[in-house]
């Protein structure tokens, strides 16, 4: 009974969905406020963040950013900082620690770990993956589909080979 009531909503406020943004969202998309989720991590007013964002550690986000579906953002080794006026497209992973130490040498060695930031004012394209401890200025845009290992300048850009 409940189920075919819960199934009953989720069809009902994908039609919603579908007429007014001509879109498909995950069901806790449906039940949960973007808006609401930010706001439930302590980030800058005006932050739109899917439901289904990783958040994991110390991680900042400034005012008016917008994350996207299937982000993930890991500061679990050390702190994330994301400035104000941001686009995370979805899909895009920003670190501040790696296993690969770890990993290689059966267990024995630490995680990698270092800061990373985002300035003011940065387009983060989809799939993109920025590297622990990689700072990236303001104004600044990240590809599609890039691995960010190195530290970008404001007034940057930062794409795929041509």
């Amino acid at each position: 009974m409940f189920y075919r009531m819960l199934r009953s909503l989720q069809r009902r406020l994908q039609a919603k969905k579908k007429r007014r943004h001509n879109r498909r969202v995950s069901f806790a998309d449906l039940i949960t406020d973007r808006w609401e989720n930010a706001r439930q991590y302590g980030f800058g007013s005006g932050v739109s963040m899917y439901d289904n964002v990783l958040v994991i550690g110390n991680v900042t986000v400034g005012d008016n950013t917008w994350i996207g579906p299937n982000v993930i953002l890991d500061g679990s080794g050390g702190s994330l900082a994301i400035g104000k006026n941001c686009t995370i497209c979805a899909g895009a992973q920003v670190y501040t620690h790696d296993s690969v130490k770890w990993a290689l040498s059966g267990g024995d060695k630490p995680y990698d770990q270092a800061p990373t930031s985002i300035g003011d004012h940065c387009f983060v394209g989809p799939n993109a993956v920025i590297a622990k401890g990689v700072v990236i200025g303001d104004r600044v845009a990240i590809g599609a589909c890039c691995f960010v290992n190195k530290s970008v300048p404001s007034d940057g850009k930062f794409t795929g080979r041509p």
